[in-house]
């Protein structure tokens, strides 16, 4: 029968397993979830930091000579 999802199958620590199984356990889940949601949280902090990178060097390069008024952008 095929699988909807994608999977991967991943080698943890005994210690980080044992942390991920009480979170799961904690919030009702299944290690499955569990991993999936941790996985997802680190993405979107990864995507941020990645974010915030873009936007401090947009800012280091800024010239307020170079820029546009209000008025001629509407």
């Amino acid at each position: 029968m095929p699988v909807k999802s994608p999977r991967i199958n991943v080698v943890l620590e005994k210690p980080l397993f044992h942390t991920i199984k009480l979170l799961a356990e904690r919030d009702g889940v299944s290690l499955s979830l569990k991993v999936r949601d941790l996985v997802k949280e680190a993405l979107e902090i990864e995507e941020d930091i990645a974010l915030s990178q873009f936007a401090e060097m947009r800012e280091r390069t800024f010239r307020k000579s170079k820029s546009l008024k209000h008025s001629e952008v509407w």
